[in-house]
């Protein structure tokens, strides 16, 4: 029996090799390398019964010369650069990366949070400059502990997030758009509060949501004017969620304290950007979801859902077509074949 096939589809610097090692061995795995021009991607996936992407962008046209893909899978928790509702109203389904990733960006969000507290960068480079404790004293420096968090969006990430948190004895709060059971409410010790007021109450206000139309732009001058000149802002999800003129100027003027950026709105960050003028601010270059350990996990998911949307079941981690992740539990859909 002939082997069904898997188009990789993944430039050529993100370890095609790494990838293709971990494919299973009843899978015939092609990588397409994504710097290709469009007809040769053509040529390449128009045979096969799935397509796994990353980062998750290619135009979904190369989907109409190709009718035998089922499932098209991200290695990312992201998809916003995917154009969903095309790729569905050609019949197939669009799943992420389950969540695989979110151990590290909840480590991620805490380094930020480590990281400004105590002012970690500014003690590094005093100690390299010569000038050991370059004017800071204990007066500079914070607790996490004792402190309110408030987690935006409670999905995989934000309750990795907040588990982790229970053990820096800080208040936990958080807003979601979906209701979430009280169990996991009691069991991650956090509180459903409205957006408003998580910003009014929160030392730490950090964003996992998704992309869509809803949440880009949903922090701007009305919701940074809510914060506490004390607190700090950490975005990890994506950068167009923050409106970063707004930013650039609670930064600058101490309507907030500072901020943790993993993400931008223009990526790489152009060297131009007023934020890098700022000192109260920590950078990290859209890494936030990336170790090996998370890498391994989103690979091995994602072989595992194309094996199981190929077996005749239904994908788990599934995106809908208001660009919603609607879980990591199987969903029905409907789909090619």
């Amino acid at each position: 029996m002939a082997k069904q096939k898997v188009a990789l589809l993944i430039p050529a610097g993100q370890r095609p090799k790494f990838v293709l090692g971990l494919a299973p061995t009843d899978l015939e795995v092609t990588w397409v390398d994504l710097s290709l021009p469009d007809e040769e991607k053509v040529a390449r996936c128009q045979d096969a019964d799935a397509i796994i992407a990353m980062p998750p962008w290619f135009p979904a046209n190369i989907l109409k010369s190709c009718p035998q893909v089922k499932l098209v899978q991200t290695l990312t928790s992201g998809y916003n650069r995917l154009d969903i509702e095309g790729i569905i109203d050609l019949g197939i389904p669009v799943a992420n990366n389950g969540g695989v990733n979110a151990a590290t960006m909840a480590e991620h969000t805490i380094g930020f949070m480590l990281t400004l507290c105590r002012r970690m960068v500014e003690l590094h480079n005093s100690v390299k400059g010569g000038r050991w404790q370059g004017g800071l004293n204990a007066d500079h420096l914070m607790e996490i502990a004792g402190k309110t968090v408030g987690i935006v969006g409670l999905g995989a990430v934000g309750q990795a997030l907040a588990k982790r948190l229970k053990g820096f004895d800080v208040r936990t709060i958080y807003h979601t758009r979906s209701e979430v059971p009280m169990e996991i409410q009691h069991e991650l010790d956090a509180s459903a509060v409205s957006l408003d007021q998580l910003l009014l109450e929160s030392d730490f206000v950090t964003l996992h949501v998704p992309l869509t139309p809803k949440t880009r732009g949903m922090i701007g001058e009305q919701e940074l004017a809510m914060m506490k000149p004390s607190s700090f802002l950490l975005n990890t999800c994506r950068g167009p969620v923050i409106d970063e003129t707004a930013l650039y100027r609670a930064l600058k003027d101490g309507s907030i304290a500072g901020a943790g950026l993993d993400v931008f709105e223009r990526e790489p960050i152009p060297d131009d950007s007023s934020l890098l003028q700022l000192d109260n601010v920590v950078f990290s270059p859209h890494m936030s979801g990336s170790s090996h350990e998370g890498t391994s996990r989103s690979v091995q998911f994602a072989y595992a859902n194309v094996k199981r949307v190929l077996g005749g079941q239904a994908p788990q981690s599934l995106v809908s077509r208001d660009r919603s992740n609607v879980g990591s539990g199987p969903q029905s859909v409907l789909h090619r074949g």
